[in-house]
């Protein structure tokens, strides 16, 4: 296969996941709205992890090499063990729509984490749009009274932001990964990891167990479990072994795009005009920091 058409799989395979994940957050919206949170993120996780169990014999064979160990640890932990724990709540307080606009902030704390970390340049352009997507983003929040679907939206925007954060931790460290595994194992070990780490959480007693059987909720919960956390997760893997950090970073800019219309023709969601100023703010801020 040439560079170009292995560049032009992995575009696609940036598009669908996008699109995936953009879903995700109405998903989630539909099945948290009978099944406690806790429980709707450890079944997506046991889902995903039954399907790879077909893999087991293949995956006993990969060598894991020194040293890397702690780092496939942490891109776990990020995500999806900490990153859903943020997601998850934060989608009980603010609505989908909302929280994909705050996803259009991820591709700046990229470039700011990379400026700390990787001691990557960052120029006044990037700062300069960094805040005014912030800016946009406290806006959306102040400017959003309660709703039934998004009682508190102010914190669960907060909640959304410390998902980006995690995010960010979980690219880094992909990045650095890919180049010694393949995606399938890298996307099995975030589904196992992410299984025994809410496996202990459904014992808890602030975890309420299913006690109705709701066929749109669990269709829900096989949706999140197959084709997100394996094919929206194996495609933007794959994409980021193609594909710099910097440039797969920024498709997360057509989160927000596929939400909004998601969230309006599927959960009839809407903004205000203050709110969609606030939301042209952020895509201003977004689209500054980019290159040409």
């Amino acid at each position: 296969m040439s560079f170009v058409q292995s560049k032009y799989i992995a575009v696609v395979a940036l598009l669908t996941a996008v699109m995936f994940w953009a879903s995700s957050f109405i998903a989630l919206k539909i099945a948290m709205a009978v099944y406690d949170p806790t429980f709707v993120i450890f079944g997506r996780m046991i889902l995903a992890s039954l399907c790879f169990l077909f893999y087991i014999p293949k995956f006993r064979k990969q060598k894991i090499r020194k040293g890397d160990l702690k780092w496939l640890l942490f891109m776990g932990f990020c995500e999806p063990c900490m990153y859903f724990i943020f997601e998850s709540n934060a989608l009980v307080h603010t609505s989908a729509s909302q929280a994909g606009m705050i996803c259009a902030t991820l591709p700046l704390l990229m470039a700011v984490s990379a400026h700390f970390i990787l001691k990557e340049e960052l120029s006044r352009r990037t700062i300069f749009g960094f805040i005014l997507a912030v800016i946009g983003g406290i806006w959306l929040s102040v400017s959003s009274s309660s709703t039934e679907s998004a009682p508190n939206p102010a914190y669960g925007n907060f909640l959304e932001f410390l998902a980006m954060c995690c995010t960010v931790g979980y690219m880094t460290t992909l990045k650095r990964l890919t180049a010694s595994y393949s995606t399938l194992f890298l996307t099995s070990f975030q589904a196992f990891m992410g299984a025994i780490f809410y496996l202990p959480m459904i014992a808890l007693p602030s975890t309420a167990l299913p006690t109705v059987f709701d066929p749109l909720a669990v269709g829900s919960i096989f949706y999140l479990g197959i084709f997100i956390t394996i094919g929206a997760y194996g495609l933007y893997n794959f994409g980021m072994s193609k594909l710099p950090a910097s440039q797969t970073s920024a498709y997360v800019n057509l989160i927000p795009v596929f939400t909004l219309f998601f969230g309006w023709t599927i959960l009839g969601e809407t903004f205000t005009p203050l709110q969609l100023c606030a939301a042209a703010l952020v895509m201003c801020g977004v689209m500054i920091s980019q290159k040409k």
